[in-house]
């Protein structure tokens, strides 16, 4: 199908035992039947897949594997100017002849490292990795994406096309997945924007090819790339920076409502907020021994914030460490200490020294406060959570951790298992760093599906007056009555009682189920949204689920104080939230018009 047979390091244990300088030779020894063979097939037909896909305007491309140098010129006469890396001397010295185009650039060079590709400093529009995959061992597959996800540009395309079928041994093939690519590209903050397949070109009946188009996102404010600087390439001496970002992503996304404007061109986070967080993602680390630093040898010691305080909150579940939780006596005063020392460390390390590449500036400054003395009992609110100070944002970080968490937080993620696994590897523990272990500690513990609370306040509700389906109109029974999230579960996990609905089964279950409710249908929905509103939680406004009613919106919905009373200002705002839902994750919409 295409002209690229690049050598890789082969997997050592694999059943072939070849090496790079064996792969090598087969294709310095078979170059001229392999470069006819290539150029036997026309570029366009191989790659219309992608045509549209290419910049309109001149870019600097990196053609791997470049074989003999048939899509290297395509891409040269459209324009482009080429960095052609191919291992094989023979290969590359045809190609060469065959295609002597001013705007290709020889680079001798394979996967997984790409050394003297990185050496050039180049950055690219579009990396073409075209029947090549196959040939990096499975093992350094990992170290093979990273490398190339780093050498592209923000917003560039990433091309691999993927052999399936039967193949020579002494090519040192190994199997491939599309999944596995999917899987690569959302640990690195990418994704597939394209994914094809095609019979082979060549007319090899047994064999097919997928292809997929990766895409690096980019916002146009250097957010991205500054964010992907800090997880892929940043210098780390503990997981601390890894473990900011995710907390910044983990508020951007849940907690928007405590984020306020500072100049213009920050945004402020109560630096209680970011404790509490950290707090809530470290802790099952530190139970499941997972070592955060070089030195951390037994869970946390040698942890600037796991002091006395923070072991103390061992019995505490994720669950119970939420805004709104109200602690009282030694628990409380656990908790407070532990936040007090947990702000401290982020100042002091993390905060530091994250800066800007080749500057001293911080990017996520600090202001931290001396909170004092225990109060008596601790409630998570607002108020509570400012005493500890600030983290100032950029304005630009920020926005893109609230639009692009689904692409950002994976790479933290799939990051922090590498440098967790490799502190383990260097105190001789990596044999107690079970894969599925770490994976439970990293996972973040979304808030109970919970909704008997407004199920309770509904049947209550029908025993005094009539009630309606929020989407429907229709007239709601007990036997009928079902309690919908507004915004799915499966697209925002929220069990706020703002988001829990009164519907008729047969629209939630069979009509609704996971998708948004459109524009028109929630403004359609206005006057039912409210009534239930303030019916089922703000008709008493002394009642205790008052007070959480506001202060849960506060938190989750962008826009409201939770000192306001307005439901109309609650509406706006889950308004805001649908569309940024609706942009943020593409999730399907709902349109209602069976029941409507």
């Amino acid at each position: 199908m295409s002209s690229q047979p690049v050598a890789a390091r082969q997997h050592r244990a694999g059943r072939h035992n070849r090496t790079l300088s064996d792969e090598i030779a087969w294709y310095d020894a078979h170059a001229e039947t392999l470069a006819d063979r290539y150029e036997g097939v026309s570029p366009e037909e191989v790659h219309h897949w992608l045509t549209d896909l290419l910049p309109s305007q001149p870019a600097t491309v990196l053609d791997v594997g470049a074989g003999s140098g048939r899509d290297a010129a395509w891409l040269a006469y459209k324009g482009h100017h080429v960095i052609a890396v191919e291992p094989s001397y023979r290969l590359q010295t045809i190609a060469r002849e065959r295609h002597d185009v001013p705007r290709i650039q020889w680079i001798s060079d394979s996967l997984p490292g790409l050394k003297r590709t990185f050496r050039t400093g180049l950055a690219f529009d579009v990396i073409l990795v075209s029947a090549v995959w196959m040939h990096v061992a499975p093992s350094e597959r990992t170290r093979a994406f990273r490398k190339l996800i780093t050498l592209l540009k923000p917003g560039g395309v990433l091309a691999i096309t993927l052999r399936r079928g039967p193949a020579a041994a002494e090519r040192g093939f190994h199997p491939v997945s599309a999944a596995e690519i999917k899987s690569l590209a959302r640990d690195h903050g990418a994704f597939v924007e394209r994914e094809t397949t095609a019979d082979d070109q060549l007319g090899r009946r047994e064999i097919r090819w997928e292809q997929l188009a990766i895409r690096l996102p980019d916002d146009g404010t250097g957010a991205l790339p500054l964010l992907r600087h800090v997880i892929l390439n940043d210098d780390k001496s503990s997981t601390y920076k890894l473990g900011l970002l995710r907390v910044l992503c983990r508020i951007a996304d849940g907690y928007g409502g405590l984020a306020s404007l500072s100049d213009g061109e920050h945004v402020e986070i109560p630096m209680g907020l970011v404790a509490l967080t950290w707090l809530r993602l470290y802790k099952p680390l530190l139970a499941a021994n997972m070592p955060q630093s070089p030195q951390n040898s037994h869970g946390g010691d040698r942890l600037g914030f796991a002091r006395e305080a923070f072991g103390r909150l061992a019995d505490l579940s994720d669950r119970d460490l939420r805004v709104g939780s109200r602690f009282t006596g030694v628990g409380g005063q656990a908790l407070h200490h532990a936040l007090r020392d947990i702000a401290s460390t982020i100042r002091n390390m993390p905060s530091r020294y994250m800066t800007y590449p080749n500057a001293a500036e911080r990017i996520l400054p600090v202001d931290t406060r001396t909170a004092g003395r225990y109060p008596g009992a601790v409630r998570l609110d607002e108020p509570y959570l400012a005493s500890f100070g600030t983290m100032r944002v950029p304005i630009h970080l920020w926005l893109a951790a609230q639009r692009f968490a689904a692409w950002i937080e994976p790479a933290i993620i799939a990051e922090w298992k590498r440098v967790t696994r490799s502190y383990a590897e260097s105190q001789g523990r990596l044999r107690h760093v079970d894969d599925a272990r770490l994976a439970a500690a990293m996972t973040w513990e979304d808030p109970a599906r919970d909704v008997s609370l407004a199920r309770d306040q509904a049947k209550r509700l029908l025993e005094q007056q009539p009630l309606r389906c929020v989407w429907s109109g229709k007239d709601l029974s007990v036997d009928n009555l079902d309690v919908d999230h507004c915004f799915p579960w499966a697209v925002w996990p929220c069990g706020d009682l703002w988001n829990l609905l009164p519907t008729h089964r047969k629209v939630n279950r069979h009509e609704k189920r996971d998708r948004l409710p459109s524009d028109r249908l929630l403004r359609a929905a206005h006057d039912r949204i409210l009534g239930w509103w303030h019916d089922a939680y703000r008709a008493d406004p002394d009642h205790p689920l008052a007070e959480r009613f506001m202060l849960e919106a506060a938190v989750s919905l962008p826009g409201i104080l939770a000192a306001e009373t307005d439901l109309d200002g609650c509406y706006s705002a889950l308004e805001l939230q649908r569309l940024r839902l609706s942009q943020n994750q593409q999730a399907p919409e709902w349109s209602g018009t069976k029941y409507l």
